[in-house]
């Protein structure tokens, strides 16, 4: 789990803007989601200011996510802001408080309470260190007291990441694909990512993978037409894939397909983990004549059928009859069941149809509920 739970109730109403460097914790080790208001919590209007209950609206999403989170975590929240000039004639007090004050009236109401609120009131032409992306607003939880590794920043502006960045703590951004919930599930559950290093006389390759990706691919094997095939894993999975492969091509490609299949395989196995809450199982997907059926199941236990001909003896520089020993060899190291069958003329549109397939697949099958973080078995074991 990325996160454990709480039984304490505890709170405390801090003043906006709190300078000193104490604790509002105590001395005890904690984590926290430093959480942005405008745009994040509020829909930001165009001209930058909630002073109107006219352009008071919520984000979508959010008081269902942090009513979750506050109940099932124990992370502190923490709201952190800039608000440009608040307290000036361009934006008084008295347009500020009666926005500010019903939104947290509602999210009490949601069982929602902050335990600190940090606003800094500069312009950005002041460029002061107390305003974010600069960490000086929040001096008390720089002092070791905070674990920042395991605390987040939660925000809509690269100025969020950056200061997640000067904090030593995790970004989460939302944006079209980053929305509320998929928020409260990485904050909740966890980012999935793992790293395998495998080396031998004949290869010595890297694979990193991120499950709750962003679809990133950053793919060298030395064979083109595997490069190309490995990034669609990534595209139409989601996933963020890394594959740094040396492997002895002057003798054949068969030990870089291969060992590539397994290290992709095992690094599939770690970064699912204990897979409390997947869907388990997942595609069928047409590419101009061709139809592209892999179906799998995460359920411990390897498997391969294969039902897929090949006329030509290369696509690209990868043999045809490496296709096959690289699903086995993935199968295997992943401990999943793979079934692939293909039709069609076009032996490129079938070979790349798998692979998108197999794409979707895995990203229906590591799809997560929060709600349900169960083992998908009867078995009570995966």
């Amino acid at each position: 789990m990325g996160a454990s739970f709480c039984n304490s109730d505890t709170s405390c109403s801090l003043p906006i803007g709190r300078a000193g460097g104490e604790s509002p914790f105590g001395g005890d080790c904690f984590r926290c989601l430093f959480i942005d208001r405008d745009g994040t919590i509020l829909q930001e209007p165009d001209d930058e200011q909630i002073d109107s209950f006219e352009k008071f609206h919520f984000v979508p999403g959010a008081i269902s996510a942090l009513r979750f989170l506050r109940q099932h975590t124990d992370y502190r929240f923490v709201m952190v802001s800039n608000q440009d000039g608040l307290g000036t004639d361009s934006y008084p007090e008295a347009d500020f408080w009666p926005t500010q004050n019903l939104m947290l009236e509602i999210l009490a109401g949601e069982g929602v309470e902050f335990d600190d609120i940090l606003i800094d009131r500069s312009f950005p032409a002041d460029n002061l260190p107390t305003r974010k992306p600069g960490t000086a607003m929040l001096k008390a939880y720089t002092d070791g007291s905070c674990n920042m590794a395991e605390s987040f920043v939660i925000g809509d502006r690269d100025t969020d990441v950056q200061l997640a960045q000067n904090l030593g703590c995790q970004a989460l951004k939302l944006s079209d694909d980053m929305g509320w919930e998929r928020i409260a599930e990485l904050v909740y559950a966890g980012v999935r990512c793992a790293e395998v290093h495998r080396q031998t006389r004949e290869t010595d390759i890297l694979v990193r993978l991120n499950l709750d990706g962003q679809g990133q691919a950053d793919i060298h094997t030395g064979l083109g037409f595997f490069d190309h095939m490995l990034e669609q894993i990534a595209h139409h999975g989601s996933v963020d894939l890394t594959v740094q492969v040396k492997g002895d091509l002057h003798v054949d490609e068969h030990h870089t397909i291969e060992d590539t299949a397994l290290t992709l395989g095992e690094c599939i196995a770690r970064a699912l983990g204990d897979k409390r809450g997947i869907s388990r199982y997942g595609f069928t997907l047409p590419m101009d004549d061709c139809l592209c059926t892999v179906s799998l199941d995460f359920g411990g236990r390897p498997w391969l059928v294969w039902d897929a001909e090949f006329h030509r003896e290369r696509i690209g520089d990868m043999p045809t009859e490496m296709f096959l020993h690289f699903f086995k060899s993935l199968s295997d190291a992943a401990r999943m069941n793979l079934n692939i069958k293909a039709e069609g003329e076009n032996e490129h549109h079938k070979i790349e149809g798998i692979f998108k397939a197999l794409a979707r697949a895995i990203k229906m099958a590591v799809r997560r509920d929060i709600h349900h973080m169960q083992l998908p078995s009867s078995k009570g074991t995966l």
